[in-house]
């Protein structure tokens, strides 16, 4: 067991808080990192492993595996997340009304642990913004949601003041703060040296910032998540209490069970939850919860321009790839042809003028005259129809050259065929004859 070195204005504010638990604290950052998973539900997945008690779909791992060489990680069957973080679902239940289709706003939301868990929470006929600010970054997310399958998640890349305009809009926002990085101290002791006293201040003003930045977009009523990976009262209570009394605004208690080991923070007519290493399986971190009294104007999302769209003649020859098509509608981006929620047109054409989107809905065909291209996302989707579309069982070595975008030894029927891993596509391949071309994204292979 190491012993860690750290900051030294951060171990005196820590062991004036946690008293005789200091050495308890120090100790845990000398052992290794739980692993933690979150599993997609809408795709077939099961694991013998210890449940995590605050979410229905996380489970901790006995040891790291190899994740790059596991094919239902790349097929979107499960999602690497820390523990504490998928707390977001216990605020996400307690604050609002899961029966109902929500507009909810991401707004820091790269790699995408905390979008991914929304949409498998969120109503069918919900819409999710999920939007990081480096646009690098953003390209991550876009890939993990496109692997989760869901087709009512829109991908933007925006600086938060952009959402400003889009007064009301929001039933929910989630802040997942920029922040010191404290409870991120055994994960990457990196962090350490990047930690300073300026910096907390830096990071508590430039939230403070993103909060009242993004306020106007959030409407009556709405809820607001805060959520940092940090300990300092800074960042965390100090921003809430500024907000509650800078704003109309509520700070809600949650219902926390007492032998999860969270730590419930009620200060005043502040409520918060943070999470210690040494008190429950996961990292540091903290969330709190406010709801948005003051009147707020809402956007209206009508528009005259929506989307151009296929001809009917290619519309009804891609009927039969979905297993529902009443709740969508097939547009046409170019050659891209894309699977939208119907009922979110005029939203997702208001955001398109407003934001930089780069990823919305399913993408499924490309269109190149008469013929049609299935794309990657349709066969990593929820809608795709499996039983339309020739099929090939790979078995762990073939799915992992097929991730490497190798050519298989596999001849079959001429025509698109969905590549499988234990009955879960992971892509496709165009069967001709005696061979076959990959088309796994090449942005995306394996290269170790």
């Amino acid at each position: 067991m190491k012993e860690m070195l750290f900051p030294k204005g951060f171990e005196k504010r820590m062991k004036d808080r946690l008293g005789d638990d200091w050495p308890k604290f120090a100790e845990v950052h000398g052992q290794p990192a739980p692993v933690s998973v979150r599993i997609n539900p809408a795709k077939s997945a099961s694991l013998n492993s210890e449940k995590i008690p605050w979410t229905d779909f996380g489970y901790y791992l006995i040891e790291r595996p190899s994740f790059t060489f596991d094919p239902l990680f790349h097929a979107g069957v499960y999602y690497v997340q820390e523990a504490s973080s998928m707390f977001l679902e216990q605020a996400l239940k307690q604050a609002t009304d899961l029966t109902q289709p929500l507009r909810i706003l991401d707004l820091c939301a790269a790699p995408g642990g905390k979008s991914t868990h929304l949409l498998s929470l969120l109503h069918k006929n919900s819409l999710l913004v999920s939007n990081e600010v480096i646009r690098s970054r953003a390209t991550v997310l876009a890939e993990n949601i496109g692997k989760w399958g869901n087709i009512n998640a829109i991908v933007t890349n925006n600086d938060p003041e952009d959402f400003k305009n889009l007064t009301g809009f929001f039933d929910v926002i989630v802040v997942d703060a920029p922040c010191s990085g404290e409870g991120l101290f055994r994960k990457n002791p990196e962090a350490m040296q990047e930690w300073s006293e300026e910096n907390v201040e830096h990071c508590s003003l430039r939230q403070q910032r993103i909060v009242n930045t993004i306020w106007p977009a959030l409407k009556q009523n709405g809820i607001l998540i805060y959520c940092t990976c940090t300990y300092s009262e800074k960042e965390n209570e100090e921003n809430i209490k500024w907000l509650v009394d800078n704003k109309k605004a509520e700070s809600l208690a949650l219902k926390v069970k007492s032998d999860w080991g969270v730590e419930e923070i009620h200060n005043g007519n502040i409520y918060g939850y943070r999470f210690y290493p040494h008190k429950i399986t996961g990292e540091g971190f903290f969330i709190s919860v406010i709801q948005k009294k003051e009147e707020q104007q809402e956007i209206t999302a009508h528009t005259k321009k929506i989307f151009d769209h296929p001809s009917k003649k290619i519309i009804e020859r891609l009927a039969d790839w979905f297993t529902f098509f009443d709740d969508i509608e097939l547009v046409l981006h170019h050659e891209l042809v894309l699977a939208l929620p119907k009922r979110y047109l005029f939203d997702i054409t208001l955001l398109n003028k407003v934001l930089r989107i780069i990823q919305k809905g399913t993408a499924v065909a490309t269109l190149k005259h008469d013929k049609l291209i299935p794309e990657h996302a349709l066969a990593l989707a929820h809608l795709l129809h499996k039983k339309n579309f020739k099929s090939i069982e790979l078995t762990h070595e073939q799915a992992i050259s097929y991730l490497r975008k190798d050519t298989l030894n596999i001849a079959g029927e001429r025509g698109y065929a969905l590549m499988n891993f234990k009955n879960t596509p992971i892509g496709w391949a165009n069967l001709l004859g005696n061979r076959m071309n990959n088309l796994y994204p090449s942005n995306w292979r394996i290269r170790s």
